[in-house]
């Protein structure tokens, strides 16, 4: 019997005995019978397939906020699911239950990308996300959804690593994304350390993204000892500065323990002051909008103006309760330019 979740996948080549997954930039060499890094891919017969398509492990109508995403459809809902698995090796992974499970590849929820626009309407959301694990496993899934999802005008957007390769991000782009919320997990050597990845590769994704008309937005979860120095934190921020510009949005956000970093090699929480002093070093960078993640309740959740520090944006946690930016996007109080993506859902 046929299995709706195991399809062709949309980007490999064949070399030789093995074909090359180009999905993402780990790029694997994969031998007949066997998986790449993720497992989500494997080569049956000689040609590469997903094993996921459409294998939800998760879904939630979620505030847009949640992603996060600040100056994107503020107020609204996007209907989001997951899968299994992941790229990245991370020892701190804040959704481990779904990113280090490959043994539940098959085990989730078949949802069809026809239902998943469906279900988008029925709980009154404005748009999709493919988030809670990396969604570019979930490529040729999000490719037909996002299709579906701008036939009936909604927005489309990635919480992501930003580990796809060029061709998987132009294809994303054709078929519909329209902003990315990218981790930006920490420098080069970091990156490499604990996460197996070049982060070379996220910048380059999202210089990309940002020049083909996606939004995007960063976050970088501070943690102890891996990425929270302060000369680390000004570089990120200098470079947002001069490759993404001073007025995409950085999330700095905090972590809590969970994973490898909870049992094996216990990492404590990032504290609050640590949060401040890091949009302090992105404000000082020239960075127009820096946000504190995961304290409800901080101030710094807000949006302020640049030109004259008015509260524009209020937030609590993932709900909008205050919006002073006209119609036109400028601040309602000195007129300055604000950049919003779509308006505030009323």
């Amino acid at each position: 019997m046929a299995d709706d979740r195991v399809v062709e996948a949309s980007l490999y080549e064949f070399l030789g005995d093995e074909v090359q997954c180009h999905t993402c930039e780990r790029r694997c060499l994969i031998p007949e019978g066997k998986a790449g890094f993720c497992a989500t891919r494997k080569n049956i017969g000689g040609r590469l397939y997903t094993l996921v398509y459409g294998d939800i492990s998760s879904i939630s109508a979620n505030p847009i906020e949640k992603k996060p995403f600040f100056h994107f459809y503020p107020g609204t809902n996007a209907l989001t699911v997951g899968g299994w698995s992941c790229n990245f090796t991370c020892p701190w992974c804040q959704n481990y239950e779904i990113s280090k499970s490959c043994e539940k590849i098959g085990q989730g929820h078949y949802l069809s990308p026809h239902t998943f626009i469906e279900l988008v309407g029925k709980y009154r959301c404005q748009g999709t996300s493919i988030s809670f694990n990396e969604p570019t496993l979930l490529l040729e899934y999000s490719l037909d959804v996002f299709v579906r999802s701008k036939e009936k005008g909604y927005y489309n957007t990635y919480v992501t690593n930003g580990y796809m390769t060029e061709r998987g991000l132009e294809a994303l782009v054709a078929h519909g994304l329209d902003a990315m919320n990218v981790d930006m997990k920490g420098e080069a050597e970091a990156v490499k350390r604990f996460c197996g990845a070049d982060v070379e590769k996220v910048w380059r994704n999202a210089v990309l993204a940002r020049g083909k008309g996606v939004w995007i937005e960063l976050t970088t979860l501070i943690i102890p000892a891996v990425n929270d120095a302060e000369d680390g934190l000004r570089r990120i921020a200098r470079r947002i500065k001069r490759e993404l510009g001073n007025d995409t949005p950085w999330h700095v956000t905090g972590y809590y323990p969970a994973y490898k970093f909870r049992n094996e090699s216990f990492v404590p929480p990032t504290s609050v002051g640590t949060l401040e002093k890091a949009r302090a070093i992105g404000l000082a960078e020239g960075l127009k909008y820096v946000y504190i993640g995961n304290v409800p309740g901080h101030p710094h959740e807000n949006t302020y103006c640049p030109g004259c520090k008015q509260s524009l944006i209020e937030r609590y946690g993932f709900s909008v309760t205050g919006y002073h930016i006209t119609r036109d996007k400028r601040c309602l109080y000195c007129g300055e330019d604000i950049p919003v993506i779509g308006e505030l859902k009323s």
